[in-house]
């Protein structure tokens, strides 16, 4: 727990309770929810949340570099805390999202020698081990 609010004061965030209670529960399940999965997860033990609460918070979070978007379908963002290098492979059966590693792509880099990349996004779609046929 203390390691949270340390990390939210390291990234030049005042950790209130609700910014804390939403990183602890980004950064515990790893589920890559949207603002309504966090709402609907959290509101029940802080009836003082509001769903703007919560966007404004992950837009905070955004900003300071320590969470990121995930925006696999276009009517729906996901919100990541993973934000060293990786993938998305979203299953189109059961609509779990799963991370998988994905090397550094120099090859990419080397082809845009001229260009400075800011962002990287490589999402998959298709059916889990466990949904497919």
């Amino acid at each position: 727990m203390e390691k949270i609010g340390a990390y939210l004061n390291k990234n030049g965030i005042k950790p209130s309770f609700q910014r804390f209670k939403i990183y602890e529960y980004l950064y515990s399940n790893m589920n890559h929810p949207t603002v309504d999965n966090i709402y609907m997860a959290l509101a029940p033990s802080m009836p003082t949340l509001s769903k703007t609460t919560v966007y404004n918070t992950l837009k905070l979070f955004i900003s300071k570099g320590i969470v990121k978007t995930i925006n696999i379908e276009d009517n729906e963002v996901r919100y990541d805390s993973g934000t060293m290098i990786h993938g998305h492979f979203k299953c189109l059966e059961c609509g779990k999202l799963f991370d998988f590693p994905i090397d550094n792509n120099d090859h990419l880099q080397a082809a845009l020698t001229d260009f400075q990349i800011t962002e990287f996004h490589y999402n998959l779609k298709g059916y889990c081990k466990v949904c497919r046929h």
